[in-house]
């Protein structure tokens, strides 16, 4: 399965990198066909190859299947990504109560889920509409472009949600210079600080919330005192950055 879809991942790089996307819509539908997991999307990283044709081809059918194939990837993020989470998932006690009975659960299931697709297609919809970062030739903000986007690459998020992490790296120091109206010390700083904050082991759902739209490219490089996370296991803890120095401390 996995040797299968390296192929056709390398097939469609060739394709954008000729710049002829004929054959790409058989492609897409035999990957259609394809029972993805997460595993696979990140071995292979057949998300980036379909997000590239997706971008390249004028062919209205073979976009619209690539944005499908990654809107159902997409998917893989919200739920157990392994065989041995799903097994934990099916030992874990169903929970019932006088006040929870089993319709409840069903209907409020049903409900996380339906949000769960109105956030996603917002996100499709604000991602798509947002405008492109204008070109610049100042060699010091493309080389913080670069850095922002390969930011933006830490893990793996960026390809199961196929975001064109580029793009938003370039939106992101274009609203810092904007603001600053300077490549001084100052707005290396604040690139600093905005790179060190995507690449964050322990707050991974800043990157997603970036990636996914859900936080505005020019909202996060203005975002200045806290960025707040809560997981399962640990208390609200509030990121502190200084977009003057950079330096960056939390606490609890």
């Amino acid at each position: 399965m996995e040797d299968e879809v390296v192929r056709f991942a390398k097939k469609m790089d060739k394709m954008v990198q000729k710049k002829n996307a004929a054959g790409a819509l058989d492609l897409l539908k035999e990957l259609k066909n394809i029972p993805m997991t997460l595993e696979l999307l990140q071995s292979t990283r057949i998300g980036m190859s379909v997000n590239a044709i997706r971008k390249q081809s004028t062919d209205e059918e073979v976009t619209s299947l690539a944005k499908s194939l990654i809107k159902s990837w997409k998917k893989l993020l919200d739920g157990p990504s392994t065989e041995k989470d799903l097994d934990e998932k099916k030992k874990e006690p169903a929970i019932t109560s006088q006040n929870s009975p089993e319709a409840r659960e069903e209907s409020t299931s049903s409900g996380n889920v339906s949000n769960r697709k109105d956030e996603r297609n917002a996100r499709d919809t604000y991602v798509s509409s947002f405008p492109r970062a204008p070109s610049t030739s100042d060699s010091v903000r493309l080389k913080c472009r670069e850095m922002l986007a390969a930011a933006l690459r830490t893990g793996d998020d960026y390809i199961a949600i196929g975001a064109d992490e580029e793009e938003l790296g370039s939106q992101i120091e274009e609203a810092i210079y904007q603001e600053i109206r300077n490549t001084d010390m100052k707005y290396k700083n604040r690139v600093r600080s905005r790179i060190s904050n995507l690449k964050d082991a322990k707050n991974p759902n800043l990157r997603k919330n970036v990636l996914c739209g859900n936080i505005p490219p020019d909202l996060f490089a203005r975002m200045t005192a806290e960025v707040q996370t809560r997981s399962a296991d640990e208390p609200m803890t509030t990121f502190v950055v200084c977009n003057e120095c950079g330096n960056r401390w939390k606490f609890c």
